[in-house]
This record gives structure tokens, C-alpha cells and sequence, in this order.
């Protein structure tokens, strides 16, 4: 069986942690196939947007492998396999897998089915949108085991997060349920556990609907805009704006709108 699933429909992907017996959790052979997959992703013209979600089960993703990913990283055990040896000679695949170290400049929407814990929390944090099932457990659990978030939840949570929570929950170690965050701007949408994929799926197929190429400089261009100031942020969406008024799509999107039709973006 396959650690990791990915579906492709109408320029949408869906990709599945696949580890249902193991709470989704991020063994080395899912760290390698995540890395691997973002990779084709962002270079796979066909996609326009993607939904990362987790098998079936309690939880969307319990973070990292307490009893193989952690023990290797932190050299308590050696190597046994192929996937186990790659991530000890390069433990930059951690950060590639959970997109701590890696964007695949395309929206990515986190359809958060169970809980999502420790590294499965700073995934979800690196999903641009976030549909979340109601009575979830979403938490940073690191401290309790003598570490901190390093997959971008300590830098990350309190981007997304009013300080007060965002320290209740690294410091404490505890989960909170989703629903107390529903009004935080963590949560795009909360949802009942049965709709949180067609919830978010709905939300890719909209945004794939959408002409590609502007999707993404609009989207890199506020992710780039919030370490920005303001006359630098105005800069760089001027800069994209003039690139994308030179694009096909800038020329259709208008023309569809004044035949009143369907436009038909071709990426270019």
C-alpha cells in the first residue's frame, strides 16, 4: 500500500497521507514521497491548485514518527532502509515534505479531516487555505517531548494566530479544538467531518477555474508583501501586474467577459 496517494481531475490534485494505521504520521518513506511530490507538482503544468488531506481515520496527520523519523534525526538509531537512510544524509527533507523549506507556488488548501498534531499542525500552517473539521484537536506537542516546532510552528503560529493563543498553545503542549479557533483566522471554513474535502475541493476547483498564471503572482505576491513595506509591496505587485497584462489569459479573461462566456485560460 501506498504511504501517499495523489488523484489529478479537472487541473486540481489531491494528495493523501496514506498511513491511517500510524495516525497519517510522517515516517521516512512519506517524508521522501512528500518531497518528491511537491516537487512534480509545482513543475506539473496541468495542476492549478492543490488539496493535501490525510486517509480516512481519527487524524489528518500526528507530525513525525516517534518511533522512526525522530530516533534517526536525532542518531538513536541507525539506519535500516532506503527511505530511513536517505532523510539521515539529508535531514533537509523534513523541511521539503512539511513545506517548511519549499513552496510550490500553486495554492495549496489544507482539507484538515482529523486531528492534526505537532508536524501535522505545521503542515497545515503551510496550506495558503485551511476547511477544518469541527471538534478536531489542532496542537504543537513538542515541548512536552523536549523539543520545539522546527517545521515552522514556532516562526509561523503567531502569523495566523493572536499571541495569547499562539503561546497557550506552543507552551502548553495541549491541542485545542478546532472549533474555539473557528473565529481565530487560523480556519477558512469549519466543517462536519463528512464535508471537509468536498469543502475544500470546491474551494481548488473555484481557484483552478481562475486564470493559472494570475493565481499565482497574486498569491506570491501577498505571501511576499507581509515582510514587506508598503512602498516595496505596491512595487512588486506593480511588477506583476505589468507582466501578467502581457499574457494571454489577461486578453481572453476580459474578451469572455464582454461575450459573456466561460474564459478558457490556457496558463500563457
Amino acid at each position: 500500500m501506498s504511504v501517499l496517494k495523489i488523484e489529478k481531475t479537472d487541473f486540481v490534485a489531491i494528495v493523501t497521507l496514506n498511513r491511517p494505521e500510524a495516525r497519517n504520521s510522517l515516517n521516512p518513506e512519506l517524508i521522501c514521497e512528500l518531497s518528491k511530490t511537491w516537487v512534480e507538482l509545482s513543475l506539473d503544468p496541468q495542476i492549478r491548485a492543490v488539496v493535501l488531506t490525510g486517509a480516512s481515520g481519527t487524524t489528518f496527520c500526528s507530525g513525525f514518527d516517534l518511533s522512526s523519523t525522530i530516533p534517526i534525526i536525532n542518531g538513536t538509531k541507525k539506519p535500516t532502509n532506503d527511505f530511513e537512510n536517505a532523510i539521515a544524509q539529508d535531514p533537509s527533507l523534513m523541511g521539503k515534505a512539511t513545506l517548511r523549506d519549499y513552496d510550490i507556488g500553486k495554492p495549496l488548501i489544507a482539507a484538515v479531516n482529523g486531528h492534526a498534531i505537532a508536524g501535522g499542525m505545521e503542515l497545515m500552517l503551510s496550506c495558503d487555505i485551511r476547511v477544518v473539521a469541527t471538534q478536531v484537536k489542532l496542537g504543537l506537542s513538542e515541548v512536552a517531548l523536549g523539543m520545539i516546532p522546527a517545521m515552522g510552528g514556532t516562526a509561523k503560529l503567531a502569523r495566523h494566530l493572536p499571541t495569547a493563543l499562539a503561546m497557550e498553545m506552543l507552551l502548553t503542549a495541549k491541542p485545542m479544538i478546532s472549533d474555539r479557533l473557528a473565529e481565530s483566522g487560523l480556519i477558512n471554513r469549519l466543517e462536519e467531518p463528512g464535508e471537509v474535502l468536498n469543502s475544500a475541493l470546491e474551494i481548488a476547483q473555484t481557484i483552478a477555474s481562475n486564470a493559472p498564471i494570475a493565481a499565482q503572482e497574486a498569491r506570491s505576491v501577498l505571501l511576499a508583501s507581509s515582510d514587506l513595506t508598503v512602498e516595496q509591496a505596491l512595487s512588486l505587485e506593480s511588477s506583476s501586474s505589468s507582466m501578467l497584462m502581457t499574457t494571454e489569459d489577461a486578453v481572453e479573461g476580459p474578451r469572455a467577459f464582454l461575450e459573456r462566456r466561460a474564459p478558457i485560460f490556457k496558463g500563457r
